[in-house]
């Protein structure tokens, strides 16, 4: 019921780190109860001290900071009338690479169009009839189309299948329920009247048995009475019908002419009939009794168009190296149709159909696969465990794959089965089961999978599917995590879009809490060597008036419009990160060790003297306070080189909030270190430095924004050139 968890090594790798940080706080608690207690402070205040360097090392805040992408982002969806059961599921679409469709509804509109009729014969096939309910030639297959279904009314108004409301409509018929007792005989408890039109001589009927679809049986039957007879009608995929039918009842060229329909893109449905004798105890006969000896008697045409944005969204997809899979439960060469069509099938590339050959087995007993061009009817190579699909792809061909064989492969061909979903564009013919399992095998091949649906027979793959998006006017669905209110696919491209923007956002928010965390580490360290730590109101100001503000707005960076080529990194621990964070504390790390030796070298120098009063007037220090000044920069510098922006975010000037919040903080923090003496510097708990130190700290802290800037840009240089080496050697191999 529930979807394979994504293989996110950002997860995992967040948990390694932050017990590398408890590593590294348990050293610095040792590091500080040998110093503050050589220093001859208290137990207590060793605890104490000791234990605020752990929450420095590991912060609180970290799991909620990471989680504010997930918020927004779930925000913006549901503006945009998108709506979430599984807010985490969000992080997880930033990582797809394979979208499921279904045909019907999703990538092509709800509705059918009524195309043509060809009535069967006497073995023969007629030519097209469009309008059927004025044709006195073809009343038979009509009564059977105004009777086979399970339509009901309801205020005047039919409900039921919209396929079967179509087609309903187009007899000219009628439906009413029956209360009159005219047919006691009959062990129905409230048949269901047919009404021919007004201008008809033909008799009323009765719906007194209905032997529903079943997509697993890919046909419906009823039986029918009127005065003067009892018939059984059948309707269903035109393969099916063709096999429950006496085979001197279908023409020769049936086969073709379905396949020439198929391939123009036409849904088509087959229509069969049955005679049965009159008083049958209809109600106690079983279904396999009636959908039998059949005898053929039409083949109905439907046109199912394409959404409008359907194209564009195949498109941008293609163009965003993530594949897309169709998976229906319509005819194979009408679904290729359709595929080649949208853009799932490229137009510049041959569609090969994989099939299996009934009754014909290979030395060890299985059935023997083969590949065909779509175009061609003769076999161009046999399928087995020899044969590279993989490579055969990158030949300028797709595949595609009916359920039958889809099972042949699942049951026979297990050594096959990898390759085969890994390839395959098309799946068609596919039960619900099927569905799900394909999604399942997709996973298994460490795929990250998407599946988009109208969340009636695609339930199941919904709920397997690492993404299920259910296209519904409800506002929330519980077949899927996601529900789409706009019945179309573009909001495939928003979830994906919105998926890499969380999953950055979150990857830039630890690099952030942790670059945050391990500078005032180092800080404390430095600090704790002379027994000393910040004021409260310090640690207040750097947590509030910085890192919180700045890490709630830059959250708010929205998408990237487009989607990149290129999935973002799942791995925080990646040597570029690692490199660039590390890189990061380095340079801060200089900079306050430079500006604590530097201050001790100054004349006007006093060193802290500590009492035993864990107080805010037992902390000042002028070396705390030269450390604060430089550090606050650089806590800021850090949230700008890491505030991820193209191709996954839009670009940080778009984020009005998070630019106006960071130059606001910035002057603020210029005018705290420059400023003579004032009461935000004594509130603060700083000491007074002379003028022209505090433009050296000034300096130094310019110094170190523009190196950390550099620096940044340099690793993200390096990096892209190396995953582009990387890109190319695969595609070579």
């Amino acid at each position: 019921m529930y979807p394979k968890p994504a293989d996110f090594k950002f997860f995992s790798q967040l948990m390694k780190f932050i017990g590398v940080l408890s590593i590294v706080a348990g050293f610095g608690f040792m590091y500080t109860a040998f110093i503050l207690y050589y220093r001859g402070s208290s137990i207590w205040k060793v605890l104490i001290r000791a234990l605020d360097l752990v929450t420095i090392v590991v912060p609180p805040a970290l799991p909620a900071v990471m989680g504010i992408g997930i918020f927004y982002a779930q925000r913006r969806l549901r503006q945009m009338s998108i709506y979430c059961i599984s807010p985490t599921t969000i992080n997880t679409c930033g990582a797809i690479d394979v979208v499921c469709f279904d045909k019907t509804g999703t990538l092509t509109e709800d509705g059918l169009d009524f195309y043509a009729l060809r009535v069967v014969e006497n073995a023969k096939i007629g030519e097209n009839i469009v309008q059927i309910s004025t044709n006195e030639t073809c009343h038979n297959v009509v009564r059977a189309i105004a009777t086979c279904h399970t339509l009901s009314k309801i205020n005047n108004e039919l409900h039921g299948d919209p396929l079967d409301v179509i087609m309903f409509e187009q007899t000219g018929y009628s439906l009413e329920e029956d209360d009159s007792e005219s047919h006691e005989s009959i062990e129905s408890i409230q048949p269901i009247l047919i009404r021919p039109p007004k201008d008809s001589t033909l008799p009323d009927c009765q719906i007194v048995k209905q032997f529903t679809f079943s997509s697993g049986l890919q046909r419906q039957s009823v039986i029918v009475t009127d005065e003067d007879s009892m018939k059984a009608y059948c309707k269903g995929s035109p393969e099916m019908i063709m096999s429950l039918c006496r085979p001197d009842t279908v023409p020769e060229n049936f086969h073709d002419i379905v396949e020439e329909y198929s391939q123009h893109g036409y849904r088509l449905i087959a229509v069969a009939e049955k005679e049965l004798p009159i008083g049958s105890e209809v109600q106690k006969t079983p279904r396999q009794s009636i959908e039998c000896d059949l005898t053929l008697i039409g083949l109905v045409a439907l046109e199912n168009r394409l959404k409008p944005v359907t194209t564009e969204v195949i498109r941008k997809l293609n163009e965003a190296n993530i594949r897309s899979v169709m998976v229906t439960g319509d005819n194979l060469l009408t679904a290729l149709s359709v595929a080649r069509e949208c853009g799932i099938i490229v137009s510049n590339k041959t569609a090969y159909l994989i099939e299996h050959e009934n009754g014909v087995v290979d030395k060890r007993g299985r059935t023997v696969l083969t590949i065909r061009e779509k175009e061609e009817h003769h076999t161009t190579e046999r399928l087995s465990k020899s044969v590279d699909l993989s490579k055969m792809s990158n030949k300028d061909c797709q595949f595609a794959i009916s359920g039958s064989t889809f099972s042949v492969v699942t049951h026979e061909y297990p050594d096959l089965l990898d390759q085969l979903v890994s390839v395959c564009n098309v799946f068609a013919r596919m039960a619900p089961e099927q569905k799900q399992l394909l999604v399942e095998h997709l996973q298994e091949v460490g795929q990250t999978v998407a599946m988009c649906g109208d969340g009636a027979n695609d339930c199941a793959a919904l709920k397997a599917a690492h993404a299920g998006i259910s296209l519904s006017e409800a506002e929330a669905s519980i077949a899927a995590p996601f529900t789409s209110k706009v019945a179309d696919i573009r909001c495939v491209i928003t979830l994906i879009s919105e998926g890499r923007a969380a999953l950055v956002t979150s990857y830039s928010a630890f690099l952030c809490m942790a670059g945050y965390s391990l500078t005032q580490f180092i800080s404390i360290l430095l600090l704790y060597w002379i027994a000393t730590s910040y004021s409260q109101m310090q640690f207040l100001f750097i947590d509030i008036a910085i890192v919180t503000n700045l890490a709630f707005l830059s959250s708010q960076t929205k998408a990237h419009k487009g989607l990149a080529s290129t999935p973002p990194p799942t791995s925080i621990l990646s040597t570029s990160s690692m490199v660039s964070l590390f890189g990061q504390l380095a340079i801060g790390g200089i900079a306050q060790i430079s500006v604590f030796c530097l201050i001790t070298m100054q004349e006007w120098f006093v060193p802290f003297q500590p009492t035993h009063h864990d107080n805010d007037e037992d902390r000042k220090s002028l070396q705390g306070t030269a450390i604060f000044y430089v550090s606050l920069f650089h806590y800021i510098v850090l949230y700008f080189v890491f505030a991820a922006g193209p191709p996954y975010r839009a670009a940080i000037t778009s984020n009005k909030a998070f630019l106006m919040s960071m130059i606001t903080v910035t002057i603020c923090c210029i005018s705290i270190v420059v400023a003579y003496f004032n009461p935000i510097q004594y509130f603060l708990g700083c000491l007074y430095i002379p003028q022209e130190f505090r433009l050296i700290i000034l300096f130094i802290a310019s110094v170190t924004a523009v190196v950390s800037i550099g620096y940044d840009r340099c690793v993200d240089w390096i990096s892209e050139k190396l995953r582009e080496k990387i890109r190319q050697r695969r595609k070579g191999a």
